[in-house]
Parts: C-alpha cells; sequence; structure tokens
C-alpha cells in the first residue's frame, strides 16, 4: 500500500493507487491498474462499509484499466458512481470505461430472491408462461414463413430442390421404415394381450379384434410412428441445421443470396408430410398383424376370421381419421425440428440443449394435438 510520500509523486511516476476516506470525501490516488489490484484489493475491502453517501474525488487519478474501475464500483457501488462520473473532472477515456464496467456490472447484479415461497411460485410460474407464450409466437411466425416460402415455390418448377427433397425422403422414411413396422407389431401384441386378459372375464374375447383394430386405426398407428420421427427425425434436423449456423455455412447461404428456409426447411417439411403417412400405414399393417398372431395363437381366431371381424366392424372413416392426422403432425415436428436448428447460438452445447428441446416439443405437440383431435372426433361423431 502507498504511503503518504508516494501520493505526491507526480502521475508520470505510476504511483500505486490508493484511496483515502476524508469525511464525505473518497479520494482515488495513483494508478488503479490490474498490477497493483491485491494491495487495492485490500484497501477496498477495509474502506466497503464506510463509504455510503461518500463523494468520490479523481483528482489525483492516475492510470486506470478495468480491474481498478472494477474495484471503484465495488467500493461505490455501480449506481452511484455512474452518478458521480457526470461532474468528475476526468479524461474523456477514462470517463467511458469507469462508466461501462460500472454498467456492466449493474447488469450482472443477480435480483434479491424473494422470502415468500408463494411469491417465488408466482415468479417462477409467470417466467414459464411468459417463455411458453415467446415460443408459440415464435413458431407460429416460423409456420408462417415456412407456409408462403413453400406457396410461393410450389407454382415454380424451377425453384424445386429434389436433390435435398429426395434425400431427406429416404432419411425419414426408408431408413425409419423397419424400426416403427418392428415397434408397432410388438404394441400390437401387448395390446392384444391386455384386451385377451381384461376381456377373458366377461366372455368377450372375440372383440380383441376391434380393440386391436380401433386403437391401430385411430391412434396407435399415427401416433408411434409420429413419436419415433419426433424422436429421429426432428433432431437430426436441429442437428444439422445447427451444426451449418455453428460453422456459419448459413450466413454464406445468405451471402449467396438464397433463401435458408427456401433451401433447408422446405424440402424436409415436404420430405416428412410425404413419408409419415406411409410410415402410419405400415404402422397400423404391424400393429394389426401383431395383434393377429397374438388372437392365433392364444385365443384361436385364426387370421381369416380375424379379417373377416375387421371388415365386418370397422368402417372406413377410422382409417381416414387416423391416416388424416399424419399429415399435420408431420408439419408440425419437421417446422420445431428445423426451427429449433435456426435458434443455435453458435457453441457445441447449444446444439445439444436445442436438439433436446425440439424432440420435447415435437413430442408435447403430437400428443396435445392428438388430444384435440380425438376431443373434436368424439364431438363430431366420427
Amino acid at each position: 500500500m502507498a504511503n503518504e510520500a508516494g501520493l505526491s509523486q507526480p502521475l508520470g511516476a505510476h504511483t500505486p493507487g490508493n484511496t483515502e476516506l476524508n469525511g464525505h470525501t473518497l479520494s482515488f490516488t495513483g494508478d488503479w491498474i490490474l498490477s497493483h489490484y491485491s494491495a487495492l484489493n485490500r484497501r477496498a475491502r477495509e474502506l466497503r462499509s464506510r463509504t455510503a453517501g461518500c463523494t468520490p474525488d479523481f483528482s489525483r487519478l492516475g492510470r486506470l484499466d478495468t480491474a481498478g474501475a472494477s474495484l471503484m464500483v465495488k467500493l461505490l457501488g455501480a449506481e452511484a458512481l455512474i452518478s458521480a462520473m457526470q461532474q468528475a473532472p476526468l479524461p474523456t477515456e477514462q470517463r467511458a470505461l469507469i462508466q461501462a464496467v460500472a454498467a456492466a456490472m449493474n447488469q450482472r447484479q443477480p435480483a434479491t430472491p424473494a422470502n415468500n415461497p408463494i411469491l417465488v411460485f408466482l415468479a417462477q410460474t409467470g417466467q414459464k408462461v411468459t417463455a411458453l407464450g415467446k415460443l408459440t409466437w415464435l413458431l407460429a411466425g416460423f409456420i408462417g414463413q415456412t407456409l408462403g416460402t413453400l406457396f410461393y415455390i410450389l407454382p415454380r418448377p424451377a425453384r424445386w430442390r429434389m436433390t435435398p427433397f429426395v434425400a431427406a425422403l429416404h432419411d425419414t422414411g426408408l431408413n425409419a421404415l423397419p424400426i416403427v413396422a418392428l415397434l408397432t407389431f410388438l404394441v400390437g401384441a401387448v395390446v392384444a394381450f391386455l384386451g385377451a386378459t381384461v376381456l377373458e372375464d366377461f366372455g368377450a374375447t372375440i372383440y380383441t379384434v376391434d380393440l386391436v383394430a380401433f386403437s391401430f386405426l385411430r391412434e396407435f398407428g399415427v401416433l408411434l410412428a409420429a413419436i419415433l420421427l419426433a424422436g429421429r427425425t426432428a433432431s437430426a434436423f436441429t442437428a444439422q441445421i445447427g451444426a451449418m449456423k455453428v460453422n456459419e455455412e448459413l450466413d454464406a447461404i445468405r451471402t449467396l443470396g438464397l433463401n435458408p428456409v427456401e433451401l433447408l426447411v422446405v424440402p424436409r417439411v415436404l420430405a416428412m408430410m410425404l413419408s409419415l403417412p406411409i410410415l402410419t400405414f405400415i404402422g397400423m399393417i404391424s400393429g394389426m398383424v401383431g395383434g393377429a398372431m397374438v388372437c392365433a395363437l392364444a385365443l384361436d381366431i385364426p387370421p381369416s376370421q380375424f379379417i373377416a371381424i375387421v371388415e365386418r366392424d370397422i368402417a372406413l372413416k377410422h382409417f381416414l381419421v387416423g391416416i388424416g392426422k399424419a399429415p399435420v403432425f408431420a408439419f408440425l415436428i419437421a417446422v420445431i425440428g428445423c426451427l429449433e436448428g435456426f435458434k443455435v447460438s453458435g457453441s457445441a452445447q447449444s446444439v445439444g440443449e436445442h436438439t433436446t428441446a425440439s424432440v420435447v416439443q415435437s413430442i408435447f405437440m403430437v400428443i396435445l394435438l392428438d388430444s384435440v383431435a380425438a376431443l373434436f372426433f368424439m364431438e363430431m361423431g366420427w
């Protein structure tokens, strides 16, 4: 720590910084720079409890850097220091540095948490609702942008991107077909087992056929396929577009005068809208085949009788209800996956976070929309 002799040296001698408290005046002397930080920090801790309401004096201040400015903020507080800068006789560079550091540190100060748990709960609920509203607004805007671009290029075949469309169709449709068929087959067998177990007590095991057919034609076929694509394909869309943003490929696309939505989003959306109905149909057939196998092995209902019961009891409208939901689900899954990719901020961690968010949001939206559709169709008698 500098002594009185050191304080009397001229500014050009690079004296170690110091601070003195005389009444209500806090004098800053010498050089407040990083090389003197340890000594200045000790002196600041000594005076911190007595600096409230003090007026700073910068008349003998020497050199200054961000380390020294941060200690000044800790001594006086960001708002008090910014207010004192209005009348302080300081060079323009030092004034700007102190104001910038004070403003930055003032923004970083965490808000004092509320002690009331009810207020904390309400505050967190409000934050979640606000975030959900912003997300919904952003998703609606991106859907509008995608639809606008789609309707613009549809009557212009020269702008169609067939190569990325076929590549996305291969990835979302053909590559996903085995896992969709296997999963729906197993779920169909499980549903048949459960139906047979419950209906056996009532002597109505024959209605296991109707249970399997109804559930897969209306709900399970499209729902399982959509959830699988949400976890498999939406995450892939997010990771691909996010990696392009991290590598600044999206900026290069815009620099070339190309539209990233037209180039990256529309082919993926169209591929999903074509592949999910096909996968839904495969899922319906596979689930019913799994149920038919259980009926044949456990209930002595041969496949011919299974098909006859389905033809007799199951109307075509149930198939149309299930297959009609597939393009809507596909559009939402693809749009959410692409939107989360565009929201990546530029780091590997951000890619992982938005990939997870795309899967969660896609599955949530699929289940929410399916619930709303089920209520609507029930009220309409469909």
